[in-house]
């Protein structure tokens, strides 16, 4: 078995591309695999990523026949791994030289299910280290545990599935895998699946992954209608977590995370396109109307003015217009 697999999903980043196939090529190793998943790009990216799998070593080119998104992508290159332990980068970043090598020896050495890593975050040519939220350091930690405090940043707000590494174990048993078709989120259920259900982690600071924010090919950038898919993603977030065992200790994160999430929607709506903005309104009220109530208001209690005023107003409307749909049925 290889010792590492590598999934690297790419859509339309030509001009992106190369620096993340540099990066690994030094990062390459006899026992390593990159495993670089086009998703049906349409400008000249299938050209680097044929040319990658000719002269990067361990290099596999998978291709997409049509559009899936960015999880079924992932799940693509899952579905090809063999390595003993996977991780993740994206087409548009880069890593530090040996950065890979050096979080495998990490996790050998921890014997632990998942780490996490920091990263560092590029806008434009500003650099800033982002930390993984959650305080001992390179020490094996219980994964469910570090989903909580609810009223402040946990290992649950930290999504990125790039930002780690993992064993093989947590394929094998399904946790890794991502929900077909999501668009944007699709960090969100995974990260909170692999919180509950994996039995080991540590965070390890490692700031090598690159992250480039404020592109124009970026989905954050894009105000369409695959922004909202955020919805569906945090209403797998509740369902899970609802059907946990410990559901009423982990709803409350869960609904308010999920809170901070539409209020920030709605914070910049004037992003989005026309239809997309009424569609995020009505779905950001319905939204709100699906949580337990209960837990929903001691979310809002608790949360600062500006932000609980705001979706205590979108949750008006949406209970406004359910009371004038029924009265006309």
């Amino acid at each position: 078995m290889l010792k590492l697999s590598v999934v690297v999903p790419f859509y339309n980043v030509q001009t992106y591309a190369p620096d993340a196939l540099r990066s690994l090529r030094l990062n390459a190793r006899d026992d390593f695999e990159f495993l670089l998943v086009d998703d049906c790009s349409t400008d000249g990216t299938p050209d680097l990523l044929e040319r990658a799998a000719r002269e990067l070593p361990g290099a596999v080119h998978l291709r997409h026949g049509r559009n899936g998104g960015l999880a079924t992508a992932r799940n693509t290159g899952l579905d090809a791994a063999r390595g003993e332990y996977l991780a993740f980068l994206d087409g548009d970043d880069w890593l530090a030289p040996g950065h890979l090598a050096r979080v495998l020896a990490a996790i050998e050495a921890l014997n632990c299910d998942f780490v996490r890593t920091d990263h560092v975050r590029c806008t434009g040519r500003t650099r800033s280290v982002e930390r993984v939220p959650y305080g001992p350091q390179a020490v094996v930690g219980d994964p469910r545990g570090a989903i909580l405090p609810v009223d402040r940043a946990s290992a649950v707000d930290y999504p990125y599935a790039w930002a780690g590494m993992y064993h093989r174990r947590l394929l094998d048993s399904g946790v890794l895998r991502f929900t077909d078709g999501l668009r944007t989120a699709e960090d969100r259920p995974w990260i909170w699946r692999l919180h509950r259900e994996a039995r080991s982690f540590a965070a390890v600071a490692m700031p090598g992954i690159f992250y480039r924010r404020g592109i124009s090919t970026s989905l954050t950038q894009i105000g369409d209608e695959r922004q909202l898919d955020f919805i569906r993603a945090f209403d797998q977030v509740l369902a899970d977590t609802a059907a946990d065992p410990e559901s009423d200790r982990l709803l409350p994160k869960a609904v308010r995370t999920y809170c901070a999430i539409i209020a920030h929607h709605f914070g910049s709506i004037e992003r989005y396109e026309p239809a997309v903005a009424r569609k995020l309104r009505s779905m950001g009220a319905d939204a709100l109307g699906r949580m337990p109530q209960d837990v929903l208001d001691g979310a809002l209690d608790a949360m600062d003015l500006e932000r609980a005023t705001l979706l205590r107003r979108i949750r008006r409307r949406g209970s406004g217009r359910r009371v004038l749909s029924g009265a006309g049925a």
